[in-house]
């Protein structure tokens, strides 16, 4: 081999060394706020970065917890993040109609594995007996507001809501006597159910409004669909296929149950109990008419939102 051909071949190696040490490089960076971090369905992100699914589709992750999705969409809009995962549909309901720049690229929860739970020793065994007690929530906006909000209409109660934060701050709330009837979704919370301390009041589901219908949304913001919209394909593709990768695969179930620190069998339990995989399919936004019908019942929004703003709204094909 001549020196020139020798020292081409040597320049060429070490190119093609230097870029298997460094494929990060060449990876887009997505910004994704969450609310909740803990539950079976908002780790899809954390799970598909331990298992370099979205490595695989291009895509390093930059994940931020929120207490809520009020927070979660405070962070899509101020442009702060460039995904929101988690994010109540009725405060993004809200939002839009009074002009903010979001959009919902996905359905992140169609129906609902919340549950809101009381001290065994408080007496309150079902809804009805929460008249005159405080009810928890987690942010304004968020699902869990609008899940209570739907419990007192549907039922008729005159308990008071109220904002508490994250599933731990609540089971603080609830155990101090700061509130009577606390929220938390799986795996929060099985623990003290098991134990006898608390006991389930009542289920998300409980609510008619909230079966069948899409209660929380993935969602991004008008700049990023429009200037990366390419990137938020591959970042949707790779949360799909991490999805099922969470049911298929027991690996998954291991990587969970480190994430929550909870048992393998509790995460086992949480899945397979509470979470069926059509509940947090992104495809397809469920219950349009119904959350419509309910936002102006509950004041998020003033009117139904009409056929062609909803088509602007809902910008999931634009990224399958």
């Amino acid at each position: 081999m001549s020196r020139a051909k020798g020292l081409l071949a040597t320049v060429a190696l070490l190119a093609a060394f230097a870029l298997h040490l460094t494929p990060a490089a060449s990876d887009d960076l997505v910004k994704v706020a969450i609310g909740q971090r803990g539950n079976w369905d908002t780790a899809v992100p954390q799970l598909g970065e331990m298992a370099g699914i979205f490595k695989k589709h291009g895509i390093a992750l930059e994940l931020l917890y929120t207490s809520g999705g009020g927070e979660t969409q405070q962070a899509v809009l101020s442009g702060s993040v460039d995904v929101g995962t988690a994010a109540g549909t009725m405060g993004v309901l809200s939002a839009f109609s009074k002009g903010a720049p979001v959009r919902i690229i996905g359905a992140e929860a169609t129906g609902a594995a919340d549950y809101w739970y009381a001290q065994t020793s408080s007496g309150i065994k079902n809804l009805k007996d929460t008249d005159g007690k405080t009810i928890a929530y987690s942010t304004n906006g968020s699902s869990t507001h609008s899940i209570v909000l739907a419990f007192i209409k549907e039922f008729g109660l005159t308990a008071k809501p109220t904002a508490t934060g994250n599933p731990s701050a609540t089971l603080t709330a609830v155990m101090s006597g700061q509130v009577d009837v606390g929220w938390a979704a799986p795996p929060f919370g099985l623990k003290e159910l098991s134990e006898g301390k608390t006991q389930i009041v009542a289920r998300a589901n409980d609510a008619k409004i909230v079966a069948g219908q899409t209660i929380r949304v993935v969602l991004t913001n008008v700049d990023t669909l429009q200037n990366r919209k390419d990137v938020l394909k591959r970042f949707m593709q790779a949360y799909r296929e991490t999805i099922d990768y969470m049911y298929s695969n027991d690996q998954a179930l291991k990587d969970y149950a480190e994430f929550a620190r909870i048992p393998e069998a509790t995460a086992r339990r949480v899945r397979d109990e509470f979470f069926p995989k059509a509940l947090i399919w992104p495809d397809q936004f469920k219950g349009a008419d119904s959350l419509l019908a309910e936002a102006v019942t509950l004041k998020y929004i003033a009117k139904p939102l009409t056929k062609d703003q909803m088509a602007e709204l809902i910008q999931i094909d634009a990224v399958k």
